[in-house]
């Protein structure tokens, strides 16, 4: 394990300098906090109304908990993301771990970001469900069955150069092939976006791929991708009436740095979530370099997340990645760098976000 870690480090640095946007100006000050040693609380949120979203590395891992936990899941919001298991290599599986974390990473830079390897790049989306099917048959991932009722959103900016909008068209093929309805599938791409979480009254302007990685746009992404998911919804506050709660997260990974997960994450409560139970759960996934430690609480209280769940009793969860050596941009594993099972329930991010929505789930007394 030691020397897979070593070798992904050693291409992953290499890597991380050209693949992605930096955020500019280091870490954020405001993310130099001590861990918190604050329980995430029991708030008996409903077990079966669970959502996910997220953004670039972000959004490769909202499709992987939807995949692996699609019991729990209703919906899926994959933003600057490609298909569920397009990074694997041809190789994966015959040769050690870490040769297959460096192919992965090389693939998923290559074909499904910048889409520049042609016919050996991004995976036929039929090749792709084929391969998420059988690895429900196995176990490894909830039935597929659990999937094609979900409603899926899916979106790319015309001016995102990070991620190739036909990255983002072959996700939405990969969710028709494993039956998902086209009437269930939102793919917007008409906006000027960049590679951002897009909004309506903060961040960059419309078409930057800058930190905080959030453009104004005229256009509340929260809003749209949770109006999808779940149909209509309360009009949302005007600002946030609730609490943004760092808490814990190390109860939820093992005790070394294997799963990659910063110490503390962010849990979003609003006010009727603290006093009665049956809230429902958004999990909101950062992308590279838009963890706290990239650009402190920006992603957290800029989306727009906070004032459509004010309305509409959702809890929300922003888990957190920490900076590494082996990932030093703190993206979401998409390519393997915890391990070969990082597309599975067993992966060591997967299962931490998870115990996670366990802790919310569970009959308590309140934040």
């Amino acid at each position: 394990m030691r020397r897979h870690r070593a070798a992904i480090r050693k291409f992953a640095l290499m890597v991380a300098m050209t693949a992605v946007p930096l955020a500019s100006g280091g870490c954020n000050e405001s993310a130099k906090k001590a861990a918190s040693d604050r329980p995430l609380p029991a708030l008996g949120a409903k077990i079966d109304e669970t959502s996910v979203s997220g953004i670039s590395s972000g959004a490769y891992m909202a499709g992987q908990f939807q995949m692996a936990h699609a019991k729990r899941v209703a919906g899926a919001a994959i933003i600057a993301g490609g298909p569920y298991g397009c990074s694997e290599s041809v190789f994966a599986g015959t040769m050690p771990g870490a040769g297959t974390a460096i192919l992965n990473l090389s693939k998923a830079v290559n074909g499904c970001m910048l889409d520049l390897l042609g016919v050996w790049g991004v995976s036929d989306p039929q090749d792709l469900a084929a391969k998420a099917k059988e690895r429900a048959d196995k176990g490894e991932i909830d039935p597929i069955a659990d999937v094609v009722n979900d409603r899926v959103y899916l979106f790319t900016g015309t001016s995102d150069r990070t991620v190739a909008p036909s990255i983002v068209r072959h996700a939405a093929a990969f969710y028709e092939k494993l039956g998902v309805p086209q009437t269930n599938i939102d793919l917007v791409s008409n906006l000027p976006a960049g590679h951002a979480f897009i909004t309506d009254n903060e961040g960059n302007a419309c078409g930057v791929s800058a930190s905080p990685y959030i453009d104004n746009c005229n256009y509340d992404q929260a809003g749209a991708l949770l109006k999808h998911i779940y149909g209509n919804l309360a009009p949302r506050a005007a600002t946030p009436g609730g609490e943004f709660i760092d808490f814990d997260q190390r109860p939820f990974f093992p005790s070394d740095d294997s799963a990659g997960l910063a110490e503390t994450g962010v849990v979003y409560i609003p006010k009727s979530c603290k006093d009665t139970a049956g809230c429902r759960v958004h999990i909101a996934f950062h992308g590279c370099a838009q963890n706290r430690e990239a650009v402190g609480d920006a992603f957290v209280k800029e989306s727009g997340f906070a004032r459509w769940a004010d309305t509409n009793r959702f809890i929300v969860l922003f888990p957190q990645i920490a900076n590494s050596p082996i990932n030093p941009q703190g993206c979401w594993d998409w390519w393997g760098y915890t391990g070969p099972q990082y597309l599975t329930r067993d992966a060591p991010q997967i299962a931490a976000v998870n115990r996670m929505l366990d802790a919310l789930q569970a009959p308590g007394g309140g934040a």
